[in-house]
Order: structure tokens, then C-alpha cells, then sequence
């Protein structure tokens, strides 16, 4: 058993990039998402080994540092493990890299093991074998700031409402299309300017279909902080650093 998976030599395509031709970073997280379940099969505690018994992972956090410009054409490759859990939350972390085996970006994230009926948060010891047998790493690829963005009382710039090819199995909006659903409060013009140099998003509260999302945005000199509330409440945060 491998601490380790592979997504290898993923070449980016059109619907891969955006109007500059540079990764979607939904297109990022998404590969990063198949790497992640590569490697909980391998592991033992993947997708059709949890559902039986009605047990889920849901991803509550993500940091990502671009080491240089990923753009269409490029061949990826994802490598990923799981870190040692604390308490609820469970790390893994990424790097992905280019064709020249130059590292291009390294993520690191939080997931919590979840009742699929309830969506209480589970300890590690719920998962049982795989989890006392698993090989943890203690290696990180990068370190966040910090898993906290601070709250702001940023200005309302879009509403939306979430649609059902938003949703993945879990039924809520899939982490991987909230980055799209924050870029599109920013302009082309806003985009082209500035060079993403790192980003993190937080998943507080799950989005169904239908929900309605106001989203808020307050500035920074290289940074840019954006909220989408649902109901009132807060479900998701995503900071944009900036090179």
C-alpha cells in the first residue's frame, strides 16, 4: 500500500483555461479532487468503501501557492497524501507538477469524515482499519497563512443562484466550482491585470440547489477577500493573493 497517488500527465485542454490561457482554477481543484480519490481507494477509505456505511469526506478548507504560470498545453501530474488527522479534520496535501518535473503549485487542505444523514463530524477511528493502518505522512507541500480567513464587511457585487449542474453526489455545491462562482465578481479587465500568486477558500456551510448566494468583496493592496452568504449566512469564504 502506497502513502501516495498519482494523477500523471493530465494535458490541459481549452475547457481546462481560462480567457488568458492559464488553468481554471476549478480546473485545478478538480484535479486535485480525482487525485484525493485515488488515493482514499488505494488507501481504503475511498468513495465506495465509506457510502455502505453511510460515511462521507466533505473538504472544509484549501490553500493553494502557485510556483509559476500553468498553461494550456501543459502536462500535469498530481501527487498526494494524507498528513497524520487532528481531531476532526483530516490534511492532505499536493504538488502538481509540469512536464520538466518543474513543481507548478502546492495545495494543502482539510476534510472532515462526516454521518451522511446528519453531516455531524466523525473522529478517525470511524473509519476503523484503514484509518489504523493507513501510512500518514508528516510532510506538508505548503503551509497556509493560517485555515482562518478573518471575516470582512465587504461590498455586495453579485447574486446568484446555485443551479443543479453546480451539485456533485453529496448534493450541495461541489468545491470545485466555488472558485468560478467568486472570479466571476471580478471584471476581465480586473483578472488580466493582476497574476494570481495564491488563493484559499473555506466551505462553512453546504449550498443546495436553489439557495440563493449574495456575494461581497473588500480589496486589499495584493489581496482580495470574498464572501458568499446564503439566508444570511456565511457558506463559504475565498481569498485571492496577488502578485
Amino acid at each position: 500500500m502506497s502513502v501516495y497517488a498519482n494523477i500523471g500527465k493530465h494535458e490541459l485542454r481549452y475547457s481546462d483555461c481560462d480567457f488568458k490561457d492559464e488553468i481554471k482554477l476549478s480546473s485545478l481543484l478538480s484535479l486535485t479532487q480525482e487525485a484525493a480519490c485515488a488515493s482514499a481507494d488505494e488507501l481504503g477509505f475511498g468513495y465506495d468503501d465509506l457510502k455502505p456505511k453511510g460515511l462521507g469526506f466533505i473538504v472544509v478548507h484549501t490553500y493553494c501557492a502557485f510556483r509559476r504560470p500553468i498553461l494550456l498545453g501543459d502536462a500535469l501530474t498530481v501527487e498526494t497524501w494524507p498528513l497524520p488527522p487532528r481531531h476532526v479534520f483530516f490534511e492532505r496535501d499536493y504538488r502538481v507538477r509540469n512536464a520538466k518535473g518543474e513543481e507548478a503549485a502546492a495545495l494543502a487542505s482539510r476534510w472532515c469524515l462526516v454521518d451522511l444523514k446528519t453531516f455531524s463530524l466523525l473522529t478517525p477511528e470511524k473509519l476503523g482499519e484503514a484509518h489504523f493502518s493507513c501510512p500518514y505522512r508528516d510532510e506538508k507541500a505548503v503551509e497556509p497563512p493560517a485555515w482562518k480567513i478573518p471575516k470582512t464587511n465587504g461590498e455586495e457585487v453579485r447574486r446568484y443562484n446555485a443551479a443543479a449542474s453546480d451539485c456533485d453526489h453529496y448534493l450541495h455545491v461541489n468545491n470545485a466550482r466555488y472558485p468560478d462562482l467568486f472570479l466571476d465578481c471580478f471584471t476581465m479587465e480586473e483578472l488580466r491585470a493582476r497574476r494570481i500568486s495564491a488563493f484559499q477558500i473555506a466551505y462553512i456551510k453546504q449550498v443546495k440547489e436553489g439557495d440563493e448566494l449574495l456575494f461581497t468583496r473588500s480589496d486589499g493592496e495584493m489581496c482580495s477577500t470574498l464572501e458568499a452568504y446564503a439566508g444570511g449566512e456565511l457558506c463559504s469564504q475565498f481569498k485571492l493573493y496577488f502578485s
